[in-house]
């Protein structure tokens, strides 16, 4: 396993293909409402883990792009600051698009949650490939 294997983009392009999977398996097998909430769903996780994932790359960098201990400390105490407010923006903007999805009747709500795990269902199979290529082919 390198360390290509793991890296956002990685986890992004896994995502996707397990949201195709799934968006495609509630089409056939259920109804084209829940294969468009999983979509939708998991639209939302995997916009929100790119966005996430772009702002722990930019606070790293511009911490650990300063030479100065006592400059570092500033920085990162603002660049933290500024990361925290744009998460709850975050979690702010996926609440109000959720409560409006949800309470416009316009995505079954099961579908949603389904889709909503885009990123945990990823996490977990790459999880379980890692562990299973260290175990059986090789440490």
């Amino acid at each position: 396993m390198t360390e290509g294997s793991l890296s956002l983009e990685t986890m992004q392009v896994e995502g996707g293909i397990i949201l195709a999977v799934m968006t495609l398996a509630a089409a056939i097998f259920v109804s084209l409402l829940f294969a468009w909430s999983i979509l939708v769903g998991g639209v939302i996780s995997m916009c929100s883990f790119w966005i996430a994932g772009k702002g722990v790359f930019k606070l790293v960098e511009s911490v650990t792009s300063i030479g100065a201990l006592d400059d570092r400390k500033k920085q990162s105490q603002q660049e933290q600051r500024g990361y925290l407010l744009r998460f709850w923006l975050r979690i702010i903007i996926i609440g109000i698009v959720l409560m409006f999805l949800i309470k416009g009747q316009m995505v079954n709500i099961f579908g949603l949650i389904l889709g909503l795990s885009t990123v945990v269902l990823t996490v977990a199979f790459i999880s379980i490939r890692v562990t299973w290529d260290y175990f059986f082919r090789g440490r």
